[in-house]
């Protein structure tokens, strides 16, 4: 297997800053996906509330730095005043409005609510439950319901797990997944390429070894054009119902581009007239940078298990904020059900000790267990202030207002930088109608064939490698992209993250790439003759 590209990235960071240091010019790294903006207004809402929950913790005990734990009794009445005596204070309306939004339309008690959002801010209890807290959970599930399944709220309930991020989400789920013997080592499992290099790593680690059958975006317009679409010949290998799971990140990561609906459509008459027992677990963090965006959640609740960062849309990636959904009605459940009686024993025998029924316990319950590998599932969950602040970033998107300004502001900033990028580059800029922008994939061969004809694209291809470009670009213009080959893209295609950088760098990024690929052309053309050249 080749190196990692986010392994790569580091040589390719050495690069860019030794040149750094012999020029003014700083060192550009679009390699990592970590946006540069911060949800304001849900941060506000958290330090607000912490300043009533540490107010709340003295009040009940107060010597010097020793304080006592929160109590509920009379907490409304008491944020109430807080509120009408700080209202002019950062972040105090937001949490009152996100606190109303749980009484109003989340019909909670608003003591409890509140009691939750200030002991879990003050952090001073294990989570309990364990998988969620209950306020939070309701929050975040509606909030998965407006930004993955158009709203429709007819499609759950799901239950949801706060992880550690979407990565720790995978992770769980892949070593949940085996233990339940729902896949098993050497399974034959598919997954869309390109995408996020882990999840092509993760399957053939040793423990799993599974069988990997590539769905890939190969399809293009008339023109030739990368539309990162999956072709219904490559959807069609789903169709086998020897794939027992379908692992995809929609939109996709690195072509930011989400799944078109007649795709959908054809994933779900698999489902139902030739694979029945198809697994989907679909990474969706880039949902809500894409326009009509609607996840495999909403077409087929009980064969997908989504998994969700907070982290590129609220800018928390340090917060560390992931969730897992779980349909309560889920297939996992009716296949654990299925299991032939010995593997239903082993099973019994790992859960034996949190549950005296063990094949009632549904996958999710299982998940968390296996989070802490079993033996330690009473410290299962995400901390508490994690989920409280979760669970602000999840309410403030739901007020509408401000939340759906912010959602406007983030998708025009990645709009913006995609136009800025392809201007730097001389080229239109591309205009696909489910393109997110948060990241592009530009494919260099494509280019190199398009625009200074197939003799030098066949010339640049045998006699480099799409590192080189990479390498090249990192000495001479300090500028750092990642591999697209590494995510299984078009092998000549690099990774620009259009998040993480100011706007003036995408433009300087454009011309730098261009002036790399102008000087292969230029060593081309003093080495052949003209009369040789085809155009």
């Amino acid at each position: 297997m080749e190196l990692s590209p986010f392994e790569l990235k580091d040589q390719l960071i050495q690069l860019a800053r030794g040149r750094d240091r012999k020029s003014v010019k700083a060192m550009l790294d679009a390699g990592r996906g970590n946006p540069n903006w911060v949800a304001a207004a849900p941060r506000e809402a958290f330090f607000a509330l912490g300043r009533f929950a540490l107010a709340e913790c003295r009040r009940t005990w107060d010597d010097g730095d020793l304080a006592g734990k929160p109590r509920m009794d009379g907490i409304a009445r008491r944020f109430a005043a807080f509120q009408a005596e700080a209202a002019a204070d950062p972040g105090v309306s937001v949490l009152a409005d996100i606190v109303r939004y749980g009484v109003e339309r989340l019909d909670f008690d608003e003591e409890a609510w509140l009691y939750e959002l200030v002991d879990g801010a003050v952090g001073d209890n294990y989570p309990e439950p364990d998988r969620m807290l209950r306020h939070v959970e309701k929050v975040v599930h509606a909030y998965l319901i407006q930004t993955l399944c158009r709203g429709d709220d007819r499609l759950g309930p799901f239950d949801l797990f706060a992880t550690e991020g979407a990565t720790a989400g995978i992770c769980y789920l892949f070593e949940s997944l085996q233990a339940n013997r729902l896949l098993s080592q050497g399974d034959r499992v598919a997954i869309g390429v390109p995408i996020f290099s882990p999840y092509l790593e993760i399957p053939r680690l040793d423990r799993y070894g599974f069988d990997v059958v590539e769905i890939r975006a190969a399809e293009r317009d008339s023109e030739g054009r990368h539309t990162w679409q999956y072709p219904a010949e490559e959807v069609q290998k789903l169709a086998d119902p020897s794939v027992k799971a379908f692992f995809l990140v929609n939109p996709s990561n690195p072509p930011s581009v989400a799944m078109r609906p007649e795709t959908i459509s054809q994933i779900a008459d698999i489902v139902r007239t030739a694979n029945p027992n198809l697994l989907i677990i679909s990474d969706d963090v880039y949902a809500t940078f894409a326009n009509g965006f609607e996840s495999l959640m909403a077409r087929l609740p009980r064969h997908t298990i989504g998994v969700y960062s907070l982290s590129k849309y609220f800018g928390v990636t340090g917060w560390r904020l992931g969730v897992i959904a779980i349909h309560r009605q889920h297939i996992c459940d009716r296949l654990l059900a299925a299991h032939p009686p010995d593997v239903q024993e082993a099973l019994v025998a790992r859960y034996s000790t949190i549950t005296r029924d063990v094949r009632r316990l549904p996958f999710m319950e299982r998940l968390v267990a296996d989070s802490r590998q079993v033996a330690m599932r009473h410290t299962a969950g995400l901390s508490t202030p994690q989920q409280v602040l979760m669970a602000l970033c999840a309410g403030f998107a739901l007020l509408g207002g401000r939340g759906q300004r912010y959602r406007e502001q983030t998708g025009e900033i990645c709009r913006r930088r995609m136009k800025l990028l392809y201007q730097g580059l001389g080229l239109p800029e591309p205009r696909l109608p489910l393109d997110a922008n948060y990241y592009t994939e530009f494919d260099l061969e494509a280019w190199a064939i398009r625009h200074y004809g197939a003799d030098f694209a066949a010339d640049l291809t045998s006699r480099h490698s799409p590192l080189d470009v990479l390498f090249r670009l990192a000495k001479e213009s300090g500028i750092v992209l990642l591999p697209g080959g590494g995510f299984h893209g078009p092998r000549w295609s690099v990774r620009v993250s259009l998040a993480n950088l100011d706007d003036d760098a995408y433009v300087r990024i454009g011309q730098a790439l261009h002036g790399v690929m102008e000087a292969y052309v230029a060593e081309w053309q003093r080495a052949v003759p003209v009369s040789s050249r085809r155009e």
